[in-house]
């Protein structure tokens, strides 16, 4: 069985560590990524929805930049969501700016009842080409 290829941004180490999971592996060319939240810098929730949504996006765009990647090597994303119906366009008016033309990638959204105090939470799968 091959290790994991473990990536994490710098800082929210803590984050990582207490929960016990990676921020991202690596499978060839292929990242898989953890969902990632809203959370400031002390782990906590953020607040304001808007805000908790751009941060998500935040944090994912510093796990794939650990990774050499950006928002356009995204090839599938899975949004959770705790109010689907209330907080889709504001999550629209986010994900627009990140994904601003064709082609887009996949995207599946979900509604749940719980993500440990969040309200939004966002998984991907990019293709990143290793150097070679």
């Amino acid at each position: 069985m091959s290790k994991r290829d473990a990536i994490f941004p710098s800082g929210r180490q803590a984050l990582y560590e207490i929960h016990r999971y990676s921020a991202a592996i690596r499978s060839g060319d292929l990242l898989f990524v953890s969902g990632q939240v809203g959370g400031r810098e002390d782990g906590s929730p953020e607040p304001d929805f808007a805000k908790q949504v751009q941060l998500a996006f935040d944090n994912l765009g510093e796990v794939l930049k650990a990774a050499g990647g950006t928002f356009d090597d995204i090839v599938d994303v899975t949004t959770f969501h705790t109010d689907p119906e209330a907080q889709f366009e504001t999550v629209l008016s986010v994900k627009d700016k990140m994904f601003p033309q064709k082609p887009y990638p996949n995207w599946t959204a979900v509604g749940v009842t719980w993500l440990a105090g969040f309200d939004f939470e966002i998984k991907v799968i990019a293709r990143i080409p290793q150097a070679a």
